[in-house]
């Protein structure tokens, strides 16, 4: 007698359940892995700062303060869709939160470099050029102000 004749009468057999959750794993593994155009929205970016972010900057509210931002790092602002870098001291820069390999989300800007954690993509916090692929293309740049201590998305 086999397991597969032990099963009660209805309920599926065990190679069915186990092809059907591999089956599952697998759509969602390639779910992650599209093309190499960017979503249409940022959504999935996450907010890796403390204070500074609201929902309001992504309409010329403030981002953040100048002391929030790092020399040599930068933060990332999910609601906003935005990464902003202070890539040498009184120098800021924003760019898409967007990775253009296959549009994860950055979430990480430490010693010049903004990191993907989906391939590991880098590019550089100074102008989002790719600095390690598999991304091919840069980080588009944002438009941000500063004025005194406050950075503004522009």
């Amino acid at each position: 007698m086999t397991s597969e004749s032990l099963q009660p009468q209805g309920a599926p057999a065990r190679r069915t359940v186990v092809a059907a959750v591999g089956a599952t794993g697998l759509a969602l593994g390639l779910g992650a892995c599209g093309s190499d155009e960017p979503p249409s929205s940022g959504a999935g970016a996450a907010d890796h700062g403390g204070s500074g972010g609201s929902a309001a900057a992504g309409s010329g509210g403030v981002l953040a303060r100048t002391a929030d931002i790092p020399e040599g790092g930068g933060k990332v602002f999910a609601a906003q869709g935005v990464v902003v870098t202070q890539p040498a001291k009184g120098r800021f820069e924003a760019f898409s939160s967007t990775c253009t390999h296959q549009g994860c989300a950055v979430n990480r800007v430490a010693d010049g470099v903004i990191s993907c954690p989906c391939h590991r993509s880098e590019f550089s916090a100074a102008d989002g050029s790719v600095k390690k692929g598999p991304a091919t293309r840069p980080l588009p740049a944002k438009k941000i102000s500063v004025a005194g201590d406050e950075i503004r998305l522009a």
